[in-house]
C-alpha cells in the first residue's frame, strides 16, 4: 500500500517547485510518441474548426465582444464591475444603479478597494480571449475616471447596454438563480442545468455570525436538493448519488479563521461541522464536495477532507468529493495521494479537475 504521509510530503514539496522541473516532470510521466502527437494535434485542430464553425452557437461572451467591440480589456473590466450587481434583485434598481454609477464615477469606492473589484479579472480575461488580462494601472486605481473615458468614447447608452449584457452574461451562465429553490425550478427547465453541483456566491465567513448563517444555508440547500424530484431525478435518496443534484461547500464559509496560521482551532472548530453536512448529504442521497481554496490553505483543507473521508457513518456514501485545479503544480502529486486514500478508506469518492471548467472522474474502492 501507498505510504499516505509520504504522499502528502510529496504534495507539501511541489509547492514552490521551480516551474522547468514542473513541466519535465509532466513530460517524463506521459510521453507522447510520434503517433500520439500527430493524433492529439488533429484533434485539437478539428476542436478549434468546429468551434469557428459554430457561428449561430456561439457563447454569449462572444456575442458580447462581437457586439459591443470593446478591446480584450474593457469587456473583461465591465464583466468585474457588473459582477457587483448580481445581487440586486430587480432590473429597475440595477439600470438605476449602472445610471448613478456611470454618472457619479465612483466605483473605487466599492468594498472599500476599487483592487476588489477585478480580482478575478485574469479569470475572466481567459474565458473571453483565451489569455491572461492584466488590467492598466489606471484602471485599478481610478475605476470611476476609466469608466467615464469609456462613456465619453461610446456614448453612455452604449456602455450602460454593455454592463446590463455582461450582467445577463455572469447571471446566465454563472448563476442558476437567487435562492436554491428558483435555481432547482430553473434546472428543470434548462437542459444545460440537468446535473448541477450547487454553490453559494460570495462564501466567506468575516466573523461567527457569518459562518453560522453558511452553515444553515447549506443545510437548507441540503435539504431542498435532497427533497427534489423531477421526472429524471426522483426525490428519495435512491439510486446513484452521481445521477442527482450536488451541493458544494466551502470550507472557509463555515469558519472565519480558517488559515494555517489556526490549524488546531479550526480542525477542533470546523470537523465537526463539516462532517454533520456530509452526513447530512449522506442521508439524502446527494453528494457534496469540498471545494478549492486558496493555495495556502490546501494543506488544511486535505486535513479535514482526510477526517471526512475516515467517518465510518458515511463509508458506504459515494457522495463526498474534492476539487483539485488541475493547473496547479502539486495537483499531479495531490491526485496520487487522492487514489492512495480512497483504497486506504474503501471508499468510492468524486474528484472534480477544474481548469476553467468542470471535469468530473470518480475515484473507484
Amino acid at each position: 500500500m501507498p505510504d499516505l504521509a509520504a504522499l502528502r510530503a510529496a504534495v507539501r514539496a511541489a509547492t514552490l517547485l521551480p516551474e522547468a522541473e514542473a513541466a519535465a516532470r509532466l513530460r517524463d510521466a506521459l510521453p507522447l510518441d510520434p503517433a500520439r502527437r500527430t493524433a492529439a494535434r488533429d484533434l485539437a485542430t478539428r476542436l478549434v474548426a468546429g468551434a469557428r464553425n459554430r457561428v449561430a452557437g456561439q457563447s454569449h461572451f462572444d456575442a458580447f465582444m462581437q457586439e459591443f467591440g470593446l478591446s480584450n480589456q474593457e469587456g473583461v473590466a465591465l464583466l468585474c464591475l457588473a459582477e457587483a450587481l448580481l445581487r440586486i434583485p430587480d432590473d429597475a434598481t440595477a439600470d438605476r444603479l449602472i445610471a448613478e454609477k456611470l454618472a457619479a464615477g465612483d466605483w473605487g469606492t466599492h468594498r472599500g478597494d476599487s483592487d476588489s473589484l477585478f480580482v478575478n479579472a485574469s479569470t475572466w480575461g481567459l474565458m473571453l480571449s483565451g489569455r491572461l488580462v492584466d488590467l492598466d494601472a489606471g484602471l485599478r486605481g481610478d475605476a470611476g475616471g476609466w469608466l467615464r473615458g469609456l462613456a465619453r468614447r461610446l456614448g453612455e447608452p452604449l456602455v450602460r447596454a454593455a454592463m446590463r449584457r455582461a450582467m445577463t452574461i455572469l447571471g446566465g451562465e454563472f448563476v442558476a438563480g437567487r435562492t436554491i429553490a428558483e435555481a432547482l425550478a430553473r434546472s428543470d427547465r434548462d437542459p444545460r442545468l440537468a446535473l448541477c453541483s450547487f454553490d453559494m456566491l460570495g462564501e466567506a465567513a468575516r466573523n461567527a455570525a457569518d459562518a453560522r448563517r453558511y452553515l444553515a444555508a447549506y443545510e437548507s440547500a441540503i435539504d431542498a436538493i435532497g427533497a427534489h424530484g423531477s421526472a429524471s431525478r426522483p426525490a428519495a435518496p435512491v439510486g446513484p448519488v452521481a445521477a442527482r443534484h450536488a451541493v458544494s461547500i466551502k470550507l472557509s464559509a463555515l469558519d472565519p479563521r480558517y488559515s494555517p496560521w489556526q490549524a488546531t482551532r479550526v480542525r477542533e472548530r470546523l470537523a465537526p461541522r463539516a462532517l454533520a453536512l456530509a452526513r447530512r448529504a449522506a442521508m439524502r442521497g446527494i453528494g457534496l464536495t469540498l471545494d478549492a481554496e486558496e493555495a495556502d490553505r490546501l494543506d488544511l483543507s486535505l486535513d479535514l477532507f482526510e477526517a471526512l473521508a475516515r467517518d465510518a457513518t458515511t463509508r458506504d456514501w459515494p457522495g463526498l468529493g474534492l476539487v483539485v485545479q488541475a493547473y496547479g503544480k502539486r495537483a499531479p502529486a495531490l491526485l496520487d495521494w487522492l487514489v492512495a486514500l480512497a483504497h486506504d478508506t474503501g471508499r468510492r469518492m468524486t474528484v472534480r479537475l477544474v481548469k476553467g471548467a468542470y471535469w468530473d472522474t470518480e475515484i473507484k474502492r
